[in-house]
C-alpha cells in the first residue's frame, strides 16, 4: 500500500464513517439515500505544485480540471451531476482577472454538464488551490460500486491510456528520449498536452453502464493502481493483458517497444477514463454502447478468483501508479 493510501486508511479508521452513510469511504463517491433515489457526493482538490504548475498552466484549464476530476468520480458511480461547492485558496498577488479566468474554465464545463455552482469559500493560502465538492443523483440501489466484480466477468476500459502522463512530461520538459521522440510531431504533442490539461469526464458512459457493469472505477492514479482498488473491493483478481491496453498514436510514437508502451499505459495517472467489469455474456451490449457513444471501449482482461492485479506483457519490474504524496 502506498503512503498516500496508508494515510487515508489511518484517517478514516480514526474518524469512523457515519453509520448513516451506507456507502462511504472506499468508492469513488459516497452514496447517501433520499426518499427517492440517492445522492452521490465526492470531493477532490487541485493544488499548485502537485497537480499543476501555475507558471506553465492556463488558469482556464485549472478551473476546468478542478471540476472535471470530481465529475469523473460521479461518472464512475453512474450518477448525473447536479451541484458543486468550491473552496478557493489564493496566494498573495492573486488578482480579480485571475479569478475570472479560473471561473471561465470551471463554468464552461459546469454548463456543459448541468452542474450548478451553489456556494463555497475563499481563504488566503501559500499556493493556489481549488477544493471542489460535487453532488449528483442516481436511482435507488443503482449506483455503480467497486465491489461488484465477479469471477468470469470481463474487464473493460474506455478511451486510451497513458496520454496525460506523457503530456505532463512534455509540459515539464522531462521524460527523456520518449518525450523527445514525440516533440517532433506537434499535432500529437498538442493532443496529449490537452489530455493532461483538459480531461473529459465520462459522464454519459457512466450513466449508460448502470445496469450493465458489475463494478466501475475512474482512472485517476493509473490503471495498475486503480485496478488494484477495484480488485480489493470486489475480493477478486484481475488478469490484464498489457498488449490489449488501448493506446494513442502519440504513445506508440513515444514508446515504440511494446513492453515499455504497456508500462506507460498502465502507470500513467490522470487518464480519467472508466475501468469497468461486465458479465462475459454482455460483450455485444458493451460494443453497441461504444458505437452509440462513439467512444472506444476495449476488453483488456478477465476477473478470476484470487487477489491483486496481474499484468502480462509489461516486463517483470513492479508496476505502480501515481502517488500524490511522493
Amino acid at each position: 500500500m502506498s503512503p498516500e493510501f496508508q494515510l487515508i486508511e489511518a484517517f478514516v479508521h480514526a474518524a469512523a464513517a457515519s453509520p448513516r452513510a451506507p456507502r462511504g469511504p472506499g468508492d469513488d463517491a459516497a452514496v447517501l439515500p433520499r426518499q427517492r433515489g440517492a445522492s452521490c457526493v465526492t470531493v477532490d482538490a487541485v493544488v499548485d505544485g502537485v497537480h499543476f504548475r501555475r507558471a506553465s498552466s492556463r488558469l482556464e484549464d485549472v478551473g476546468h480540471k478542478a471540476l472535471a476530476v470530481n465529475l469523473s468520480d460521479l461518472a464512475a458511480m453512474g450518477a448525473r451531476p447536479r451541484w458543486a461547492l468550491v473552496g478557493l485558496g489564493v496566494p498573495r498577488g492573486f488578482r480579480l482577472g485571475d479569478a475570472r479566468r479560473l471561473g471561465v474554465g470551471f463554468g464552461a464545463l459546469a454548463r456543459a454538464t448541468g452542474t450548478a455552482l451553489v456556494g463555497g469559500n475563499v481563504t488566503r493560502a501559500r499556493e493556489l488551490s481549488l477544493t471542489v465538492t460535487v453532488g449528483g443523483e442516481v436511482a435507488s440501489r443503482r449506483a455503480l460500486l467497486r465491489s461488484g466484480a465477479r469471477p468470469g466477468d470481463r474487464v473493460w476500459v474506455s478511451g486510451t491510456l497513458g496520454d496525460a502522463r506523457l503530456g505532463l512530461s512534455l509540459l515539464e520538459r522531462s521524460g527523456g528520449h520518449e518525450a523527445r521522440r514525440l516533440r517532433r510531431f506537434p499535432r500529437l504533442s498538442h493532443g496529449v498536452i490537452e489530455r493532461q490539461r483538459n480531461p473529459v469526464p465520462r459522464i454519459e458512459l457512466g450513466q449508460a453502464l448502470v445496469g450493465l457493469a458489475s463494478a466501475c472505477i475512474d482512472l485517476s492514479d493509473g490503471l495498475a493502481q486503480d485496478a488494484g482498488h477495484l480488485a480489493a473491493a470486489s475480493k477478486v483478481a484481475l488478469d490484464l493483458d498489457g498488449g490489449a491496453l488501448p493506446t494513442s498514436a502519440a504513445l506508440v510514437t513515444a514508446y515504440p517497444e511494446a513492453r515499455a508502451r504497456a508500462r506507460a499505459a498502465a502507470t500513467g495517472g490522470e487518464d480519467y477514463e472508466l475501468l469497468f467489469t461486465v458479465s462475459a455474456t454482455r460483450e455485444a451490449a458493451v460494443r453497441r454502447l461504444g458505437r452509440r457513444l462513439r467512444l472506444e471501449l476495449t476488453a483488456i482482461g478477465a476477473v478470476r478468483r484470487g487477489s491483486g492485479v496481474h499484468l502480462r506483457g509489461a516486463g517483470t519490474a513492479p508496476v505502480r501508479g501515481f502517488d500524490h504524496l511522493a
